[in-house]
């Protein structure tokens, strides 16, 4: 064979590997965990879903500052994003048990209006391979994980928008 060949043979592989990769994320589904809400109330996992829509579930930490840049600037455009598209968001603390307790006044103190939830033993965190936050996950209605994000940086919100349109178009 001779190097184009070779080529050729690798860009196959290639591709064909990087196909397999995406199938698979596109097939993950939410993991059952269970996590707490405010009140202490252990939660599953798979009760958050949005079963009319998508489901955004974003990571964070009180003393995590781009999460919480992220969820402000989220949270201002929430309500036109759920009369648009019907999505949910939920914003799922990884903030330990000696912190726990800070995280119900201080979303009360920052006015979200979408659902937070804790996860003190970063059950759920391990079980979707979080390693950074803020850590953002799209879902679909039946669960599946199709777009994600790590990190944050002003505007990224609009990026995260766009894929809703897209989704919620596709109903």
């Amino acid at each position: 064979m001779n190097k184009l060949n070779y080529v050729v043979l690798a860009c196959f592989i290639a591709l064909m590997n990087m196909a397999d990769i995406h199938a698979q994320d596109k097939a993950r589904k939410l993991p059952e965990v269970d996590v707490k809400d405010l009140t202490g109330k252990m939660v599953k996992s798979s009760s958050l879903l949005n079963t009319d829509g998508l489901t955004i579930i974003d990571f964070w930490a009180t003393w995590c500052k781009p999460c919480i840049l992220e969820l402000d600037n989220i949270s201002d455009q929430y309500p036109k994003w759920q009369k648009e598209t019907g999505v949910k968001i939920i914003a799922i603390s990884i903030d330990d048990a000696r912190n726990a307790a800070k995280v119900a006044p201080f979303v009360k103190g920052r006015d979200w209006t979408y659902e937070v939830y804790i996860d003190e033993n970063s059950d759920f965190k391990r079980a979707l391979n979080v390693g950074n936050i803020p850590h953002t996950f799209l879902l679909n209605k039946a669960g599946e994980i199709i777009w994600q994000h790590n990190s944050y940086a002003t505007g990224d919100e609009d990026e995260l928008y766009e894929m809703i349109k897209k989704e919620a178009a596709k109903k």
